[in-house]
């Protein structure tokens, strides 16, 4: 049940039952904050995105990596950064001591900011649509005898 259905059938129950906010609550198995928003209004709130904590170790670095990625844009697949090696890098290079999960998440971040991100497509169709025939040779030896055979399948 969706969030709207659910102020739907709040505001019903309210409207035919005469039901209190505790019991309106109670019987939907939701907050009577819940409940006061329903009978308010018939669309849920729109939820809050997440504010973003800062990061103090990571921070002062985040232009450099953003540097790295935005340079491996441009180089052959094979040779462009791997999160673990941004990592490394980062604790070779400039001393950073910072975890390399949070960089992880960082770059996979960035890279999806960046439009870095490889696209898998599935290959799926329906029976019948598509067929697919291997061909093969195959030697057999039937009651002593060598046979050779082209199949197909």
């Amino acid at each position: 049940m969706t969030r709207v259905e659910q102020f739907e059938q709040i505001r019903r129950d309210r409207a035919h039952g005469g039901l209190s906010i505790r019991e309106l609550a109670r019987r939907h198995g939701v907050h009577r904050r819940a409940v006061r928003q329903a009978l308010k209004s018939a669309v849920p709130p729109p939820k809050r995105a997440p504010e973003r904590r800062p990061a103090p170790k990571l921070g002062p670095y985040r232009p450099i990596i953003d540097e790295w990625l935005q340079a491996d844009t441009e180089a052959p697949r094979k040779q462009r950064h791997t999160a673990r090696r941004v990592w490394q890098r980062l604790v070779d290079e400039h001393g950073a001591d910072v975890s390399e999960r949070q960089v992880c998440r960082y770059v996979a971040a960035k890279r999806r900011q960046i439009g870095d991100v490889e696209a898998c497509v599935p290959l799926v169709s329906e029976a019948g649509v598509e067929a697919e025939v291997d061909w093969g040779e195959a030697q057999v030896i039937m009651r002593g005898e060598s046979r050779s055979r082209s199949t197909s399948s």
